[in-house]
């Protein structure tokens, strides 16, 4: 999205902005998040401090929601021949964006809004969300503006002290979709600003700490998953977890060995408790397999609700009638789980001869290409696969640390997720490559939190 430059409403000097008078979802999901976060029409000046919405109309959508909302500041005093040739030719292009079957009555006959709030609540009332829900919302998206506009790193640390309850999950969450969204619109320099403002938050928070401990727990579970090898085993496993020095080092292992946590390794576990005398120690195995039974649950429902947000997202694609262009518009969408995903349909589709979902599916593959830009630097992976031992596989990591990136780390795990999800029972030569292939992965995330942990 470019940016516009206009004068600072208070001191007068040029700023970048973004202005966006259409927020059309149905085609541009991140448009929610650029409107509610504030990404959009919010005038922020480095000179002189000031920070302040935009009086800009707005025109927001969502079909799947039946919503087409209007909204014209007051202060801009619009008669309505003036809002209508405004909203017209927005509506226009909303209708045209969609296929024949899903443009409904609600088209005709937008709602208008007169005040921002109103506005906004509307937008989240549909998604379930509570006046006293977006309150809390917005009190987080106002600490995360006073901190980004805050002089120093000390008058950040005394504004996280003044109200620590609001530095939640919920907030963290909202954070990183902020950062993404930043970056996503052309806000290089807000997004390099909240990366380091989020280092700063790890450090001084009470869940920062407990997310750096998790992260240390993933690093430690890795190290002992490793250390086993070729001799890992679902006995060895549950070994693992048995003697774990804590409950996050349990859920790490959990995580990263989900798919060794299957019927035989839980009748493994029964066998070791019927088989325990002291009662103490039956009653704490007991209490551990409840602990893990839920932890794989809620794995699994994880995945299978990401999996139909994906599968959500790409059908909602292939009802446009421009395929090409709505995925050239929501590009930001497409991480690893929807690409599986766009790829289990692929060859659903072949087995079916479906020729027509086929060629809607293609239009996807081939913005996606197009998009992809410069393939993986697979000569330097296959540096990392070569390298023979630990020493030797830090030694090139550290020495090609320019290569190290998130598009490297994206493609290593992405080829791990690959690989574990394999059906069929690997050759030796791939559960040793497979197996090198995790060590890589491990060292380079492992690389790469030290590094971002300063």
């Amino acid at each position: 999205m470019p940016q516009q430059q206009i004068a600072c409403p208070q001191c007068k000097q040029p700023i970048a902005v973004n202005i966006e008078q259409l927020f059309d979802v149905t085609s541009d999901p991140a448009a929610k998040q650029r409107l509610l976060g504030g990404i959009s029409n919010v005038a922020r000046c480095q000179t002189c401090g000031y920070e302040g919405p935009l009086a800009t109309p707005i025109v927001y959508h969502d079909n799947e929601k039946d919503l087409l909302l209007t909204y014209f500041p007051p202060e801009l005093a619009m008669p309505v021949n003036e809002q209508e040739r405004i909203v017209g030719p927005l509506i226009t292009k909303i209708t045209n964006n969609l296929a024949p079957a899903n443009r409904k009555g609600y088209l005709l006959s937008p709602q208008t809004f007169f005040t921002y709030q109103s506005l906004m609540e509307r937008i989240l009332g549909a998604d379930g969300i509570t006046p006293e829900m977006i309150k809390g919302q917005q009190d987080r998206v106002n600490v995360i503006e006073k901190l980004l506009t805050a002089k120093d790193d000390e008058a950040r640390k005394e504004l996280i002290k003044q109200d620590e309850s609001l530095f939640d999950e919920q907030f963290f969450g909202l954070f990183g979709q902020l950062r993404q969204a930043a970056a996503s619109s052309g806000q290089a320099e807000t997004a390099e600003q909240m990366q380091s403002l989020e280092k700063l938050l790890l450090d001084e928070t009470e869940l920062g700490k407990q997310l750096q401990e998790s992260m240390q727990e993933m690093d430690a579970a890795a190290k002992s998953i490793e250390a086993l090898g070729e001799e890992l085993t679902r006995e060895n496993l549950l070994d693992l977890i048995v003697d774990a020095p804590n409950e996050s080092r349990v859920q790490a292992l959990v995580r990263m060995a989900r798919q060794g946590l299957d019927y035989v390794f839980f009748q493994q576990l029964t066998e070791r408790i019927e088989a325990e005398k002291d009662e103490e120690k039956r009653k704490e195995l007991e209490d551990l397999r409840e602990r893990l039974l839920d932890q794989v649950n809620e794995i699994d429902r994880q995945i299978e609700e990401r999996i139909k947000q994906a599968q959500g997202f790409l059908n909602s694609l292939l009802e446009q009638e421009d395929i090409g262009r709505a995925t050239e518009a929501n590009l930001q969408s497409f991480d690893q789980g929807v690409i599986q995903v766009l790829e289990s349909m692929l060859h659903k589709a072949t087995e079916d001869k479906d020729e027509a979902l086929l060629a809607k599916l293609q239009q996807v593959v081939e913005v996606l290409q197009k998009a992809s830009g410069p393939q993986p630097d697979y000569e330097f992976i296959e540096k990392l696969i070569a390298a023979q031992g630990d020493e030797a596989l830090a030694k090139v990591i550290k020495e090609n640390e320019e290569k190290i990136n998130d598009e490297l780390l994206q493609t290593l795990g992405g080829i791990v997720a690959q690989s574990q999800g394999q059906e069929k029972e690997p050759s030796p030569q791939e559960k040793e490559m497979f197996e090198q292939m995790e060590k890589v992965y491990s060292a380079v995330l492992k690389f790469t939190m030290q590094k971002n942990m300063g």
